[in-house]
């Protein structure tokens, strides 16, 4: 296994530390901010690991696969963290996940084709949305962040809608066949 693709299980293994720490109430602020730092370093993880991949040929059928399952489960498992804190509303986690099940049933249907559907700039640009508006979640900084923090939800939300606009209209010939 090469570097990016250890890099994309080891953010996969972050999850699960990453959501202890973000709803255990015995650590108070300090799992929150503990959790913010294991989200950021999570985060960084999936920047890391695509520029290695492509800058040393390293790109592989399991990394196209597992990267953006990674990603998921990462911003997903906040997300559903956010909600139970009550710092996020759930129509909007509802939204992106929604979103991410139309973009892994595509995915499916195309490998079953024998095609790898590889992430978009949009899809990238609704990534990096999403973890900046976790971040700023989590770490609650009060006063004008909560409006940054509001408007990157609405970022995000855009994002996600046009992402998985392009990627339909990309991709809506997996389907040929399959009504």
């Amino acid at each position: 296994m090469n570097l990016p693709n250890k890099l994309t299980v080891l953010r996969v293994c972050m999850v699960p530390v990453f959501v202890f720490l973000m709803l255990w109430d015995g650590l108070g602020d300090n799992g929150r901010y503990a959790a913010a730092v294991i989200f950021i370093l999570a985060s960084a993880t999936d920047w890391f690991d695509g520029y290695l991949a492509r800058k040393n040929n390293l790109v592989t059928d399991f990394g196209k696969f597992m990267d953006p399952i990674a990603d998921k489960l990462l911003v997903c498992s906040a997300l559903i963290c956010l909600v139970e804190l009550e710092a996020l509303p759930a129509w909007v986690v509802i939204i992106i996940i929604g979103r991410e099940f139309i973009i892994s049933g595509f995915r499916l249907v195309a490998s079953d084709k024998g095609t790898v559907i590889a992430a978009s700039y949009w899809g990238k640009f609704k990534t990096v949305s999403q973890m900046i508006m976790v971040i700023l979640l989590i770490f609650d900084f009060g006063g004008v962040f909560d409006t940054i923090s509001q408007i990157m939800i609405w970022i995000s939300l855009i994002l996600t809608v046009i992402s998985l606009v392009d990627y339909l209209r990309k991709n809506w010939s997996v389907l040929d066949g399959q009504m």
